[in-house]
């Protein structure tokens, strides 16, 4: 494994700059550990988890249980192995943290990141062969993974994905719908986020189905504040 992850990396050929830009959105299973904790066999428990992104400086993960802020964190994935940081964010339904690695492990990273960029980039734009056009009613809601709801407006729709505008920019790999669409955010835009959808749908039901009343839809004010003050993000295991 350590042998092709090198020759990978080496093939991989991507400016430096562009590497230690990149987040991509991911939807992985995993399990960490809090070291500072333990079990009644005094080992640290594991926990079951999802990494939603991924940058070479730092993950965003779903998970039950939630460590403090700059609490050490250790997580497993199989497409990347052992990470090990601190907690940075704490968020409803899980955390950001940080990533410790440096020299030939972050180069074997950065080249694992931007094979799954390119990889989904190919994959999107192949999904841009279903025609995109503009809601009659573009007024509608977006209900977030613990049920709450936002007006949002939709700018554009297609088959597979809708590009949406509300008072909240959720993080990329977030899972919500869009009236009864259910989907994940795949991009980021000034003024706006890309949701693709989980299943194409039909063209003749589409505006149907993502069109709902933002009458109802509870504001964010409605909302608690996370326990350590930060930003409102809900993410979905």
């Amino acid at each position: 494994m350590a042998h092709r992850e090198r020759s990978f990396a080496q093939t991989t050929s991507v400016p430096v700059e562009r590497r230690r830009d990149i987040r991509v959105v991911v939807n992985l299973p995993g399990r960490y550990v809090l070291p500072r904790r333990r079990a009644v066999d005094g080992k640290p428990p594991a926990f079951a988890c999802r990494l939603v992104n991924a940058s070479p400086h730092g993950l965003m993960v779903a998970a039950s249980v939630v460590g403090a802020v700059g609490e050490p964190v250790a997580a497993q994935f199989e497409e990347f192995g052992r990470l090990d940081g601190v907690i940075l964010r704490r968020l409803y339904g899980g955390f950001a943290m940080s990533i410790e690695v440096s020299g030939e492990r972050l180069a074997q990273l950065e080249a694992k990141l931007v094979w799954l960029d390119q990889h989904q980039r190919k994959a999107v734009a192949n999904e841009r062969r279903h025609d995109r056009m503009v809601p009659r009613t573009p007024h509608s809601i977006v209900v977030l993974a613990d049920g709450t709801t936002l007006p949002c407006r939709i700018i554009d729709m297609s088959a597979s994905g809708a590009a949406v505008t509300a008072a909240l920019t959720p993080p990329l790999g977030m899972p919500l719908a869009v009236g009864a669409v259910v989907g994940r955010v795949v991009r980021r835009f000034a003024g706006g986020f890309a949701v693709e959808f989980v299943e194409t749908q039909e063209i003749a039901t589409l505006e149907r189905l993502l069109i709902r009343s933002p009458v109802r839809a509870r504001a964010m004010s409605a909302m608690p504040p996370p326990e350590d003050g930060g930003e409102i993000v809900i993410i979905d295991a």
